[in-house]
């Protein structure tokens, strides 16, 4: 609360200024009046010293008769009279020298009445005694000079030291009012500057300054009272913060471990282990559900036969296990518990959508195993049957040229099945044992494109302009086993010179070709004869897209793969 100011810096400033300028007004109007009033002293000096001069001649012509004693009567009156000594009548002339000028002037008329009369007797005890009168007139007005010049020097001394009195009575108030509490607001200040918010500005001045650290004082317990709140805010915050850095960080973690090539055991562990690692909670269990068989417990922190809280995993309706954890303080973030919630969730549909993918795989490249073996060994072994039972058949002829005759042919017929055979068989071990190392199409086509050029003089071009991100991990497998076949079916009976590879997508449709300058064919050999057509052609619809052969006798041959692009990268 303000107080009232008992004295102003202000009024106590002017009250005592007011009081030197009162000072030198004095100073200076004494100082004129003196100059004023002194103008004619030396005129009036002169003029008694001339007046005892004329009075020594008026006795001189009186004595010798002289015809000028008139002319120089009426000088010295003229002098006695004049405007200089008149002024010995003002009000500010002492009055003993205003008595003396009167005296001088009585003096002279009975001195003028004997010299009317002539009588030098008389005249000579007058004269000697009024000269005496003129100098003791002309000393007074002397020492009035005088007395004059050292009442203006006492005048201006003392107003000079009441002004010097004053300016030390200002200086010093000025210290102590002044200057020295704004040295201590100053460093009040600079305290608080520093954060420094426990400031007592005591004993206060009754003036402006007095109230201002009065404010201040109130303003530097408020300032510490905000300081002290935000600091407690920005701790509040900070530790948010810290606490969304690691909930960040945690669930960082916890999603690098989905990025796996194959989640695990040790992938679901180290998940849970970050969940229990978030601050509120002690103890966590995530329970996997196998319909048919033994569901699969993971736990972390200390075990318990309860769980307080629990909450189902579940994707698209479908129950995927259980996850149980308990709290304590403080309490953790439930936005995080959700999130959680959704990575198990993930963790677990991926592993099992992971573990499906790669039995349908398995699945397939055992139905594609059979089926090549079906269409080609297992013809070829039907045949060698056939083959044998004529033989068994021959060799119950008695006669041996007609066992001979009849045995020949057969067994160059299995020479031939046998060799037919062991080909086929070679041939399916290659293409079945092709692995793709590389994370990449375009590594892996490069790898194998490399490898087929090392079996051949001819020059292979390979022109790949396919996004490897844009595809399946099972679209990639079948465009290099395509590519590969084709490419070998180039090398072993087109004769080419020059191969070219092309692998490209427009509007949508994806279009890849292989092309050779060789001796070409009329016919495309039949998918059941040829070697490797079943896969081929097996392989392209497993694509949904169409196995394409153009070829024209010595205009080489143009094998084509089309099928329609899926930018998600999965087979239907």
């Amino acid at each position: 609360m303000l107080r009232s100011i008992e004295q102003s810096v202000t009024s106590f400033i002017v009250k005592w200024m007011s009081l030197v300028i009162i000072f030198s007004l004095i100073i200076i109007g004494y100082s004129i009046f003196t100059l004023a009033s002194s103008l004619n002293d030396a005129e009036m000096i002169n003029a008694s010293s001339s007046l005892r001069t004329q009075i020594y001649r008026i006795t001189i012509d009186v004595k010798t008769n002289d015809v000028h004693t008139l002319q120089h009567i009426d000088d010295f009156e003229d002098t006695l009279y004049g405007p200089t000594m008149r002024q010995l009548n003002n009000w500010w002339v002492p009055n003993n020298i205003s008595a003396y000028y009167r005296q001088l002037v009585l003096d002279w008329k009975s001195i003028k009445r004997t010299l009317i009369s002539q009588h030098n007797v008389s005249l000579t005890q007058q004269v000697d005694p009024y000269i005496r009168y003129i100098e003791q007139f002309e000393y007074k007005l002397q020492h009035y000079n005088e007395r004059k010049l050292t009442t203006l020097a006492w005048v201006a001394a003392l107003c000079l030291s009441g002004v010097i009195l004053i300016c030390l009575v200002v200086v010093r108030y000025t210290r102590n009012e002044i200057v020295k509490p704004l040295k201590r607001l100053s460093q009040a200040s600079q305290n608080v500057r520093e954060g420094k918010f426990d400031v007592s500005l005591s004993g206060q001045p009754h003036n402006e300054l007095g109230e201002l650290m009065v404010v201040f004082n109130g303003m530097s317990q408020e300032l510490g009272q905000l300081y002290q709140g935000l600091e407690i805010a920005v701790d509040e915050k900070t530790r948010h913060l810290r606490m969304a850095n690691q909930s960040l960080q945690v669930l960082y973690q916890s999603s690098q471990e989905l990025s796996s090539s194959r989640l695990t055991v040790e992938n679901f562990q180290v998940i849970l282990d970050y969940f229990c690692s978030l601050e509120g909670v002690i103890s966590a269990e995530v329970q996997v559900i196998d319909a048919g068989g033994q569901g699969l417990t993971l736990h972390a922190g200390e075990r318990y036969a309860e769980y307080s809280l629990h909450r189902e995993l579940s994707v698209d309706g479908v129950l995927l296990g259980y996850l149980r954890w308990k709290e304590g303080l403080p309490c953790p973030d439930k936005i995080l518990i959700k999130n959680f919630l959704h990575i198990f969730e993930q963790a677990i549909h991926y592993a099992k959508s992971q573990k499906q993918s790669e039995q349908l795989l398995l699945l397939e490249e055992r139905a594609t195993i059979a089926r090549e073996l079906h269409d080609s060994l297992a013809q070829s072994l039907s045949y060698l049957k056939i083959q044998v039972s004529l033989l068994k058949r021959s060799m119950l002829a008695d006669d041996h040229e007609t066992l001979q005759a009849s045995a020949n042919p057969v067994i160059a017929e299995l020479d031939t099945g046998l060799s037919s055979a062991y080909k086929q068989l070679r041939e399916l071990l290659t293409t079945f044992r092709l692995t793709l190392k590389e994370s990449s199409f375009g590594q892996a086509l490069n790898e194998v494109v490399d490898q087929l050029r090392a079996r051949t003089s001819a020059i292979i071009n390979l022109d790949n302009l396919l996004v490897s991100f844009e595809l399946s991990a099972q679209q990639q497998v079948h465009l290099v086993q395509l590519i590969r076949e084709a490419t070998i079916n180039a090398i072993k009976h087109a004769q080419a010179s020059h191969i070219t590879i092309y692998c490209g997508e427009e509007n949508g449709v994806v279009t890849v070709y292989i092309k050779d300058d060789g001796i070409g064919f009329s016919d495309p050999p039949s998918k059941v004869n040829h070697y490797g057509m079943n896969i081929m052609y097996e392989r392209a619809q497993r694509l949904g897209g169409q196995l394409h052969i153009d070829s024209e006798p010595n205009q080489g041959c143009k094998v084509s793969i089309t099928y329609p692009a899926n930018k998600k990268g999965d087979l239907s």
